[in-house]
């Protein structure tokens, strides 16, 4: 069953460019290391509150990204330039 993870962050609005740099290599790096990661995208709020929306084939594939994805080296630099992070992972029951 499909999973979609959301990711919300603060980050410098000076930064803006660089959070984006980071976040496209972020999901590069995902779909070059791991199979499942079907959509991501990214935006942010009017609050500047920024949030990130990855769309994954199961929650078996997106808890295989979540142990092999943060130790490596893209997987800190993509956190370095966030604050505050917060997510929560939504089970897809139904789509129209």
């Amino acid at each position: 069953m499909p999973v979609i993870s959301i990711t919300r962050f603060q980050a410098d609005a000076a930064g803006a460019d660089e959070v984006r740099a980071r976040h496209a290599a972020l999901v590069a790096a995902t779909r070059d290391a791991l199979p499942g990661l079907t959509e991501a995208r990214l935006g942010r709020l009017d609050d500047g509150t920024w949030v990130g929306v990855w769309r994954w084939d199961s929650a078996a594939s997106l808890q295989a990204a979540r142990q092999t994805i943060p130790p490596t080296a893209v997987g800190v630099a993509a956190f370095e330039v966030v604050r505050e992070a917060t997510g929560e992972d939504i089970e897809v029951l139904d789509e129209y």
